[in-house]
């Protein structure tokens, strides 16, 4: 396998469990998993973007995302498979040097025209049979990290990266 030239990412169900939680005010919260970030960490290093598409629009997301630097962020998506190509004309790529990991119906689509598909262990049965892999780790646990090391498994790329940890 080749590296992606980028790799985007949904997060309700993916970076989280997929819960909104709720406090008696109507404020929304969101448990992230500080293990997701390596992911990034690894991309930063071997130059691949990161791009966020996701069908929520939450001022939540948007601070995650500032956090980790990823400036290709896209909230209120309903056809995420439309911004990923005009994301991809805007790079001069294509779809198929695409990795994508999505967990839900507003995701087939987009996780049927990439080169390269994963959904977390917790998806249904119907999107993880569209899917090139299936992680361990459901959404919330670490599964986008693990999507990103088993592309830097698949291309090669993951001793060379941890050798940049000294490893």
């Amino acid at each position: 396998m080749i590296l992606p030239k980028l790799i985007i990412t949904d997060i309700d169900g993916v970076w989280t469990d997929g819960g909104m939680y709720y406090d008696n005010t109507g404020n929304e919260f969101k448990k992230f998993n500080t293990i997701d970030s390596a992911g990034i960490i690894f991309c930063r290093k071997l130059n691949i973007p990161i791009a966020i598409i996701t069908g929520e629009d939450t001022k939540i997301v948007a601070n995650r995302a500032k956090k980790l630097k990823i400036d290709l962020l896209y909230q209120g998506i309903t056809d995420k498979l439309t911004v990923a190509t005009e994301l991809c004309n805007t790079m001069g790529i294509d779809l198929s040097e695409v990795a994508y990991i999505g967990d839900d119906l507003g995701d087939i689509d987009l996780l049927k025209a990439v080169g390269f598909s994963g959904a977390p262990a917790n998806a249904s049965d119907y999107i993880k049979a569209i899917c090139n892999v299936v992680t361990m780790k459901k959404g919330g646990d670490g599964a986008f990290r693990e999507f990103v090391e088993e592309i830097l498994e698949r291309s090669g790329q993951m001793q060379r990266v941890l050798g940049m940890f000294n490893l």
